[in-house]
């Protein structure tokens, strides 16, 4: 199967909860419940959101309500449906939807369409203990991309979600071997469309999707300011823009830990949120694929940070992103095309609606 697809995320916290129980839970039981193709609950390092306070595994006192991020890929009839369903539970956070083009079974030889061929994210979602060869089904999918030359790779860890429409939880005894990990990787379009079906080869049963982005930032190197981005649609429905931060666990800024840095500086300059979220394998730039090892004093996994706001206030955010990824990091920009945020005292931004815009 090759059509369009739609992606929702959802950004709350790991103690928030629904109708009696935690959101993640319930969201993950509507999506189960609709039989999607796949979802994935990721747990976060660090972040903040609407009402700014900060949630780090750091400190203790500041880890007790670690960011969520549930993320979600079907059709846009099926998604469509589940975002009805959503749309009528009350719960604080952030939710955003996005077009994307979703691969399955055979994956033939392609050619992307005009605006994909300059920056594409792709993300293969993978069962956690999956396997090609003798080894792990992500280090070997990373590799690859890795050898095609793509800027970089990040896999992480779901502790929760849907395969393939069945539920797929991890849990303390057991081999865990279909909860679901993604691994998201960004680069040139027409490398990237080359190397998909050699990539469904290697996979059982291949769940990919493509996403259009523009890539900022490689190893440091300023390539490009993100893309410039009117308030609303034709019809008024309003535009958001989202940055995405690939970075390391060890990477420094001024002898700070890089991602850290840029999250609380977000914070102090009143941005909308940001969440951090740490992969247990990948790679950026032109460093070799690695993860956690027991050896090393300083951890080296991966690390991205997501930012979603409006496309005026990302151009301000994008100057703090740019100081603070001067020597290290990939960034990427893309456009966000429905938005919804709810708060405390009633605050509600945006809506589900898809914004358009003509290429």
């Amino acid at each position: 199967m090759n059509e369009d697809c739609l992606k929702l995320t959802t950004y709350f916290g790991e103690r928030d909860r629904c109708g009696g129980q935690f959101l993640a839970d319930r969201l993950t039981e509507i999506y189960a419940s609709h039989e999607l193709q796949t979802s994935v609950v990721l747990r976060g390092v660090q972040g903040f959101g609407a009402k700014h306070h900060l949630h780090t595994d750091r400190l203790l006192t500041l880890s007790e309500d670690l960011p969520l991020v549930s993320v979600a890929v079907d059709t846009a009839t099926r998604i469509q449906a589940v975002v009805a369903q959503i749309e009528r539970l009350e719960f604080h956070g952030l939710l955003t939807l996005e077009r994307a083009r979703m691969l399955t079974g055979q994956i033939e030889p392609a050619r992307l369409p005009p605006e994909l061929s300059d920056g594409t994210k792709l993300t293969i979602y993978l069962g956690r203990q999956e396997r090609i060869g003798r080894r792990p089904a992500y280090q070997a999918v990373v590799d690859l991309l890795h050898a095609r030359g793509l800027d970089g790779a990040t896999v992480m860890l779901g502790v929760d979600g849907t395969a393939h429409g069945v539920r797929q939880r991890a849990r303390f005894f057991g081999a865990n071997v279909q909860v679901p990990l993604m691994a998201v990787a960004v680069g040139n379009g027409d490398t990237i469309a080359s190397l998909l079906p050699e990539l469904g080869s290697m996979l059982a049963r291949p769940l990919i999707t493509i996403e259009r982005v523009r890539v900022c930032k490689r190893d440091g190197d300023r390539l490009a300011e993100p893309r410039e981005l009117p308030e609303a649609d034709a019809s008024g429905l309003q535009i958001w823009q989202k940055l995405m931060v690939y970075t390391t666990e060890d990477a420094r800024y001024h002898g700070r830990t890089q991602y850290q840095e840029l999250v609380y500086r977000l914070r102090r300059a009143s941005a909308a949120g940001a969440t951090s979220l740490r992969g247990i394998w990948g790679y950026h730039g032109d460093h070799r694929p690695r993860g956690d090892s027991f050896w090393r004093l300083r951890r080296q996994v991966p690390v991205i940070t997501v930012i979603v706001d409006t496309p005026e206030r990302i151009r301000q955010w994008f100057e703090i992103v740019d100081e603070i990824t001067g020597e290290t990091g990939t960034v990427t920009s893309e456009m966000v095309p429905a938005y919804r945020a709810t708060g405390p005292d009633a605050l509600r931004i945006g809506g589900l609606k898809l914004a358009r815009l003509g290429q």
